[in-house]
């Protein structure tokens, strides 16, 4: 089994926290990380290894993009500068039910993932429909996927309801069974959308199934009003009441969020999901994740879909969850460098269960890593390359990245898929799409 010996300038393995190595190599074999030692050890220790020097460097883990609906890149400013409720009723649910289909779906998560790979992200969580194309895409490109099946209670040209909807995830959960990259979460879309009934359903599936739940959660203040006025309490209380907060949940966006709430939130160990572009181009707020992660909550960092954000840039969200958590709280020292990078790669490995194998650069674990050029004019001089890969770093200067060991990106070159005809498929879409709805109007 071939040893490759990467040799950068710096790592930034994340575990240890706030630690930068110089002078040193990672050693990978197979799809593990089996070394992390000086460049003269590795040398020594492994004389036929593939060297790979990366001079101006630094290395860090894949980064982990903790919500998204990747399909949703075929739609991208295909509505923009909208309101979350007009956005959605208006363009996205009927241009989705007039198009969505398995080469839909598996065409617009290749054109994401072609750029999520160029952008230094390796693992992605998911949410959406034709739940076996978001896989066959992942698996075709060598890219880790947490699909995570959406539950509704409305019809769409994919499930008639939400026991349609159930059905359909649990079959194809099984037929991924095993698959090294693949992983699966039952995934309800919001309090909004999805009843009593089916909660207590999905709670008790994912217990016996060991399955994680994924949630759209506090997004808007117009969530919080329509379950005031439906329920007669805000939809956490009403989550807890069912009994969503005992179990594995990703609460995407958790915008608006009580004191009361994020002790509540720590207590049973929920995770977050924050999504600070998607948040402030709908208008629906700056969540306060300097008081959230103080409380002790697991934040990790996620772009939402394309058609709401409209990049899929880990890069480019680390830099504003940083800048917005200091705005916000009035604190400068709210969310650093160090702390911006771990939500970016560690804990959202945690988030997914995954922190044993990925989200950190440790003997051991998958060899998911990214090589950024710090040698361009907007990341020199570098007196601190943490700092610089949060507040300076372009997606750009993404180089070469690594899943489980295999390269799927080389000297800025796609290894995995085909790039100009991702390209192609999504022009096809484009035009089809183009044709048959008449763009928003303003």
């Amino acid at each position: 089994m071939t040893v490759q010996i990467l040799l950068p300038r710096w790592i930034i393995p994340v575990i240890p926290r706030h630690t930068v190595y110089t002078d040193h190599a990672l050693v990978i074999q197979g799809e593990k990380i089996i070394a992390l030692q000086t460049k003269a050890d590795a040398l020594a220790a492994y004389p036929d290894a593939e060297v790979i020097t990366l001079s101006d460097h630094a290395l860090m883990p894949g980064m982990i993009n903790l919500h998204a609906h990747s399909a949703m890149t075929l739609l991208r400013g295909f509505a923009d500068d909208l309101p979350l409720m007009r956005w959605l009723n208006e363009h996205i649910w009927p241009a989705e039910g007039q198009h969505v289909s398995d080469d839909f779906v598996y065409a617009g998560t290749q054109l994401a993932i072609a750029e999520m790979i160029a952008g230094g992200t390796t693992c992605c969580n998911d949410m959406y429909f034709h739940h076996g194309a978001v896989a066959r895409a992942a698996i075709d490109t060598e890219f880790r996927m947490t699909v995570g099946c959406s539950i509704l209670e409305f019809p769409t040209p994919y499930a008639s309801n939400a026991d349609d909807y159930i059905r359909k995830a649990l079959a194809c959960r099984d037929e991924f069974l095993g698959e090294e990259l693949v992983q699966f979460t039952l995934a309800p879309h919001a309090p909004y959308t999805v009843s009593d009934q089916t909660f207590r359903r999905i709670i008790t599936l994912a217990d016996e199934l060991a399955l994680g739940i994924h949630c759209h959660i506090h997004e808007s203040a117009d969530e919080i009003a329509g379950s005031l006025k439906e329920y007669g309490v805000r939809p956490l209380e009403r989550l807890a009441a069912l009994g969503l907060l005992d179990s594995p949940l990703i609460a995407a966006h958790m915008v608006h969020t009580t004191d009361s709430e994020i002790a509540l939130l720590a207590k049973k160990g929920i995770h977050i999901a924050h999504n600070p572009a998607s948040n402030l181009k709908l208008a629906s707020g700056i969540a306060p994740i300097s008081q959230q992660l103080a409380a002790g909550l697991n934040v990790g960092i996620g772009t939402d879909g394309a058609a709401s954000n409209n990049k899929l840039d880990l890069f480019a969200e680390m830099r504003l969850a940083a800048l917005l958590a200091k705005g916000q709280s009035g604190n400068p020292e709210a969310v650093p460098a160090w702390q911006a990078l771990e939500m970016a790669t560690l804990n959202g490995a945690t988030a997914l269960g995954l922190q044993d194998k990925i989200g950190a650069l440790e003997v051991g674990k998958q060899a998911d890593v990214i090589a950024i050029n710090l040698a361009q004019a907007g990341t020199q001089p570098c007196y601190d390359p943490i700092s610089h890969l949060v507040y300076a770093t372009d997606r750009t200067q993404v180089s070469d990245v690594w899943i489980a060991g295999r390269a799927v990106y080389r000297r800025h070159e796609h290894q995995s898929l085909n790039l100009a005809e991702v390209l192609s498929t999504a022009r096809h879409w484009q035009h089809k799409i183009q044709g048959s709805i008449a763009p928003q109007t303003k």
